[in-house]
């Protein structure tokens, strides 16, 4: 310090004013730099502490009447004047009718008679009461599921005249074959299959449950005898996984997803490590495909072998491994998903500061949405009118929204939750503007998105797949159940008739006559 006090005093005014001036500067980037790493920090807390705490529906947040939780006002230096809020039509909408919405036509009726006593029925002055009419009222009724064992009886036939013999003088003994069967010498029948592979992957029950089930009812099927069953179901289903996979490519829209599973004894992967379940959802209107496939990685290389072949859009979210593996496919165009976009917003204006600045990028995101909707409900069948529509309403949002990305990347921080919402906003916008080029194109990827849902409840209650086989075939199941699903049919149901026809497929006719949108046709 002395030696710094000499050094001082031999410097004159103006070098002594400039040595302040830069010590004034360090000291004044020192404390903007741990006060952005400050707000970084807080704004992480308040977002993990949200997601905890607070309901995840991304709602619009400047509509809310409540502050922010843990969100400070904005203000300060950086705090500008509010600019006026524009002015916005509510559309209407139709109130559902009160009370209870009456039980489906298709259940069975069963009526019961409540009648007054017989010595009732006749009136003070003698005369018998004639019935004018009835009042009914509905009870749901359930009862333990039907359960029976089915023995399959086959007559044997000998001649007893002759006793003719056959090879080697063995007598001739004439019975009906056994019919064929997805699992031959087993308990299981088609409805048993399909009833433990829905309640697995469709109502997210895992085997140990299902066995419990079982044995309440004194039948003992192990666990591990479902996951046998469902493998060999799996592996005589292959044919139509084929065919499934080839009408998913055949459309010109497809769309991609994928969420982490943990499976087990991966060669030179330890249990611990993440695997992944991919879904590519698409195929021709009517015939839409959910095809689900397990892979160890997340690597591109995996979403490009599953692409090979495919042309056209692709809409996924923005992780850079999609473009790693389109980056050499020409005929397909990648789509962005604004989805995702908003996401990022809310969780700004979740845990931000600069919530206020958060909401107006929603708010031009939601213009985008609203234009969308009014325009699928009022133009449905004319795509060429639709897609003009679309552009001259949705291109002057999308100019405008963008222009407002380019000023605030130029004043918020990139390491904020809001400059980072900007980043990536701009990062994706040339895949992002690509769905006004097709009808068939929606803003976001939510429909891939919606469709991976199940797997991810499930996955909650069963945890992790004991192999790569069973991760394969779970994948397969999950196939068969949710894309039954998007072609109006009962998973059950379909599952059923499947394993009843497929033991008979024997060409590639037969086994699209298995396809979900052909099987229960005449």
């Amino acid at each position: 310090m002395l030696k710094e006090a000499i050094q001082l005093e031999t410097l004159g005014t103006a070098a002594l004013i400039n040595y302040i001036k830069e010590l004034e500067t360090s000291y004044n980037q020192k404390y903007q730099q741990l006060y952005n790493e400050h707000l970084i920090l807080k704004e992480q807390y308040d977002l993990l502490v949200y997601k905890r705490f607070v309901r995840s529906a991304e709602q619009m947040l400047a509509d809310e009447k409540q502050p922010l939780l843990f969100v400070e006002e904005a203000g300060g230096p950086a705090a500008k004047e509010e600019e006026p809020q524009e002015l916005e039509t509510i559309k209407s909408f139709t109130r559902k009718k009160a009370g209870r919405k009456p039980i489906s036509v298709n259940i069975e009726r069963r009526p019961r008679t409540i009648d007054i006593p017989e010595n009732e029925k006749t009136c003070a002055c003698g005369a018998k009461l004639t019935r004018i009419g009835e009042e009914i009222s509905e009870k749901l009724v359930i009862k333990p599921m039907q359960i029976y064992v089915e023995q399959q009886i086959r007559p044997k036939y000998a001649c007893r005249r002759c006793e003719g013999t056959g090879d080697e003088g063995k007598p001739v003994v004439r019975i009906a074959p056994v019919e064929p069967s997805m699992i031959p010498k087993s308990i299981a029948s088609d409805s048993v299959l399909a009833m433990i592979l829905t309640q697995k992957f469709e109502m997210h029950l895992p085997y140990y449950r299902q066995e419990k089930q079982f044995e309440q009812i004194g039948v003992t099927i192990s666990r591990q005898d479902m996951a046998n069953w469902q493998q060999q179901v799996y592996e005589k289903l292959k044919p139509l996984f084929v065919l499934l996979t080839a009408d998913l490519k055949s459309w010109f829209v497809l769309r991609m997803d994928e969420t982490v599973v943990q499976v087990m004894g991966e060669e030179g992967r330890e249990d611990t490590q993440n695997s992944y379940m991919w879904l590519a959802l698409g195929g021709p209107p009517g015939k839409t495909v959910a095809l689900y496939e397990y892979r160890p990685t997340r690597a591109a290389y995996n979403a490009k072998a599953f692409l090979e072949g495919y042309s056209g859009y692709l809409q996924t979210d923005g992780y850079e491994g999609y473009d790693s593996a389109v980056k050499d496919m020409p005929g397909i165009v990648h789509v962005g998903c604004f989805a995702h976009v908003r996401r990022k917003f809310f969780e700004a204006a979740k845990a931000s500061k600069e919530a206020k600045s958060a909401q107006e990028g929603i708010k031009h995101i939601r213009k985008l949405y609203d234009i969308e909707n009014e325009l699928r409900e009022k133009i449905t069948d004319n795509n060429d009118l639709f897609l003009s529509e679309r552009k001259a309403r949705a291109g002057p949002v999308l100019e405008k929204f963008k222009a407002w990305l380019e000023k605030r990347k130029e004043e918020v921080p990139p390491s904020l939750l809001l400059g980072k919402a900007i980043s990536y906003s701009i990062g994706q916008w040339d895949k992002l503007v690509r769905y006004l080029e097709s009808p068939y194109l929606t803003p976001d990827n939510n429909a891939c998105e919606n469709a991976i849902r199940p797997f991810v409840l499930g996955r909650k209650n069963w945890i992790f797949s004991q192999s790569p086989d069973g991760a394969k075939s779970s994948c397969g199941m999950y196939t068969l159940i949710e894309t039954a699903k998007r072609n109006g049919l009962v998973p059950r149901e379909y599952l059923t008739a499947l394993f009843e026809k497929a033991p008979l497929a024997s060409s590639p006719h037969d086994w699209e006559k298995l396809l979900p949108w052909n099987i229960f046709k005449s």
